[in-house]
């Protein structure tokens, strides 16, 4: 195995030197689809979709999904900044939900992502605000999670369900493969309403598609009451909560890649057929489908237009994440099938005996 390899990778300020040590080592092992893909691999993948990877990452706070030895070891998520942090890679400081602060990496270029990859990371999730402004999101963020038994011809349908409330709501939705089974779609939005708000405006948007396609897709954030329909992941608009990058690898077997899709080519090829080693060969085929996500930015007041109305309408909050501070109105934090009505106030509080 090779002991290290030095990258010459351009940059804003000229070109970096950035050490790759080990660079044979695995870190997705082979499959029946393809063969082993190695740190070196990654890196050389990095710098083919440099310029769309950057467009996702730059200027926003980013938590790295990290690998020790390979996809197939321990695998973790880091918030705070590696050490050995290059001088001219920059932070930001962001606020949590628990309200504590901490810095957080930017990448802006691309020698800041080769030298995360060096350190063992394999997936970007960038924030959906800008480092300027850590509390108020330029993006609307929407995750549909299928639930098993579903095909990608079901997810395709609910993709273009969705965009079509998006783009009666004001917003402009641009598609991706999530690298899984899934979906994501995302919309500039103007950087004005806080996360919850936001958060509000998307749960709008997933019950009025709920109502449109009751069989295909739910809001139940109880596993249990999902059956075999698309979720859709209102939570991944909460603060702390991101998804991965647009060109941005999986932790997943072969290697698959997040890729950005026109609507028309949504549904053309399969879920996890863009991997590390394809996806740039799709890149200069096609371009990046988002190039122009941020040409203009939308008003979210439709969506959230729809939260108010189905305030209206008597449905209040939705669950939020386990590790996220109980919220006013939240409905109790315990499975519908255990959960015994009189145990809990209207707020969704435990009634102590």
């Amino acid at each position: 195995m090779a002991s290290a390899l030095m990258l010459t990778v351009p940059g804003p300020e000229g070109d970096r030197e950035v050490r790759l040590s080990s660079p044979d080592k695995t870190v997705w092992p082979a499959t029946d689809a393809g063969e082993v893909i190695t740190k070196a691999d990654l890196a050389a993948y990095l710098m083919a979709v440099g310029e769309p990877l950057l467009r996702a990452l730059a200027d926003r706070p980013l938590t790295l999904q990290r690998v020790r030895d390979g996809i197939e070891g321990e695998i973790f998520y880091s918030k705070n900044p590696p050490k050995g942090v290059p001088e001219w890679v920059r932070t930001t400081m962001v606020t949590y939900p628990s309200g504590r602060s901490h810095p957080q990496l930017v990448i802006d270029e691309l020698a800041a992502a080769v030298w995360a990859a060096q350190m063992g990371t394999v997936t970007f999730h960038p924030w959906p605000v800008r480092s300027g402004d850590n509390d108020h999101p330029d993006e609307i963020r929407i995750d549909l999670d299928p639930q098993p038994g579903l095909g990608f011809a079901e997810i395709v349908e609910v993709a273009r369900g969705l965009r079509e409330v998006m783009i009666e709501v004001g917003l402009t939705p641009f598609v991706k493969t999530t690298g899984s089974r899934g979906v994501h779609v995302f919309a500039a939005i103007v950087p004005r309403l806080e996360f919850l708000e936001v958060r509000h405006a998307v749960i709008g948007i997933a019950r009025e598609l709920e109502r449109r396609m009751p069989d295909l897709v739910t809001t139940s954030w109880w596993k249990e009451e999902r059956g075999q329909r698309i979720f859709v992941d209102f939570n991944q608009a909460t603060r702390d909560r991101t998804l991965a990058a647009a060109w941005s690898p999986r932790v997943l077997p072969g290697g698959p890649v997040s890729v950005p899709m026109t609507w028309e080519q949504l549904g053309e090829i399969g879920p996890d057929e863009l991997t590390v080693r394809t996806a740039p060969e799709w890149l200069a085929e096609h371009g990046d489908a988002w190039e122009h996500l941020h040409d203009e930015a939308g008003s979210i007041d439709g969506a959230y237009a729809l939260w108010e109305a189905d305030l209206e309408r008597g449905l209040g909050e939705l669950n939020f994440p386990p590790d996220h501070p109980k919220m006013p109105g939240e409905p109790p934090r315990v499975q519908p099938s255990k959960k015994v009505a009189e145990h809990w106030d209207e707020d969704g509080n435990r009634i102590e005996d």
